[in-house]
């Protein structure tokens, strides 16, 4: 699928900027006139352009607040929000000023805009060996004192919310089923209210969304790379959630865990190790990191990483960074985020991040997600799937070109991805109280 670029790095990002429209934190043509004015493979052009967008409707969204149109005013941060984000995402020299300023604007809005959302939002820090890591818990608390004070007549959106918590916490009216929510390889904390939380909110879910080492402000600002073993960052998660659970009014016995992208590595080592997590979701699944950073090298550069000719590999993927956005993004950016500092030292560390041995410890039930045209993963989910030989139930969705969701994590498919995500959580939890 291609939208304005033929480059595929920038049709994709463009894609996932769109997509985001279901949940009001972009608008088509915002996204479509800010493309057409940006120069295809040129990631200064990308951020140039997108941070003039962004800095437009962040305008909008302060003029609006100032005015006390409110709904208008949250509506525009969203959007100033995602595109401060977009406008960042191609920003790959780490010492580059202008992806702290870029990403700081981000978070403004997106802090401004949950202070005007329909539900209570709590920007929580959560403690993780001598540091915190940052997250939002999105919950219902306190809503129906709300309601039964405060009756509108523009209450239908929260009526509809309110049938569905009513149907989920049907067994234990005082806590609700709560989806943890990480990324992956490059999403941020605040994209994860429109790709998880909204959604979640919708059918009745608490969220819990979180930044890990290696993601958002995690490596921006505390300087901290990512870490294969990532049950040692969902596991103080899933303490802090446990010990807030009377706060925010958690079932203990019906957390789910979901990852997205990279996020589908990360979620599925965790929740081999974690038996408090009952039901998990990979989006998509991933199997082995250095099968997918290499599906595409050619024989010679397979050849010399087998040798251990970190000479011919470092210079053969310079020159490689150089014609195609695509492999330049994802070695700058994985450089970055790994702590490590040549391509070879990247290619060589991806061989931690595999599941062939821990697979099997996966005990709860257990989503894969596969989307027909991803060149991230190629083929990896279904090895996830075969893999997954103790847990107590498994399901396999393979999203389609003739359902507009064959690329990378459905990009621009949020309906049919959120509606397939969420039945199946629904059913689940539904057959563990039978």
């Amino acid at each position: 699928m291609k939208i304005v670029f033929q480059d595929p790095t920038f049709s994709l990002q463009l894609l996932r900027v769109i997509g985001e429209t279901y949940y009001k934190c972009a608008d088509i043509g915002e996204c479509l006139s800010t493309a057409y004015r940006i120069k295809e493979g040129d990631f200064e052009s990308w951020h140039t352009e997108w941070l003039k967008t962004a800095k437009r409707i962040h305008g909008y969204a302060d003029d609006c607040f100032s005015k006390g149109h409110l709904t208008s005013a949250k509506e525009a941060y969203l959007r100033a929000s995602n595109y401060y984000r977009v406008s960042e995402f191609m920003l790959i020299d780490p010492e580059d000023s202008r992806i702290q300023t870029t990403w700081e604007n981000s978070k403004e809005c997106f802090a401004k805009a949950i202070n005007l959302l329909p539900y209570d939002v709590e920007q929580i820090e959560i403690p993780y060996e001598e540091t915190i890591l940052p997250g939002h818990f999105y919950h219902y608390k306190n809503k129906e004192e709300e309601k039964s004070n405060n009756k509108n007549d523009n209450d239908n959106i929260e009526k509809d919310n309110n049938s569905s918590i009513s149907k989920l916490s049907s067994r234990n009216s005082s806590s609700y089923p709560t989806l943890i929510v990480h990324g992956g390889f490059d999403s941020t904390l605040e994209e994860l209210y429109s790709s998880a939380a909204a959604p979640a909110l919708d059918r009745g879910y608490n969220c819990l969304t979180f930044e890990g080492p290696g993601q958002g402000g995690v490596i921006r600002k505390q300087k901290i790379p990512f870490r294969y073993d990532w049950e040692k960052v969902v596991t103080p998660v899933i303490d802090y959630a446990i010990q807030k659970k009377d706060d925010f009014a958690i079932d203990t016995k019906r957390i789910a865990l979901m990852g997205i992208s990279m996020g589908g590595y990360l979620a599925a080592r965790a929740t081999a190790f974690d038996n408090r997590i009952s039901a998990c979701i990979l989006y998509n699944g991933v199997y082995d990191g250095y099968d997918a950073t290499a599906s595409s090298f050619p024989k010679p550069l397979l050849t010399a990483i087998d040798k251990s000719d970190s000479e011919y590999v470092n210079i053969t993927i310079k020159n490689l960074m150089k014609s195609d956005p695509n492999i330049r993004f994802n070695i700058k950016h994985g450089m970055w985020t790994t702590g490590t500092h040549s391509p070879y030292d990247l290619i060589i560390g991806s061989k931690k991040y595999t599941i062939k041995d821990t697979l099997s410890n996966i005990r709860c039930s257990t989503l894969v997600l596969e989307a027909e045209k991803d060149d991230s993963f190629p083929g990896q989910p279904k090895k996830v799937y075969d893999g997954l030989t103790s847990a107590s139930s498994k399901a396999y969705i393979l999203f389609t070109e003739e359902e507009g969701a064959e690329e990378h994590c459905q990009c621009g498919a949020p309906a049919i991805s959120n509606q397939k995500i969420f039945d199946w959580l629904d059913e689940t939890f539904d057959n563990q109280y039978h």
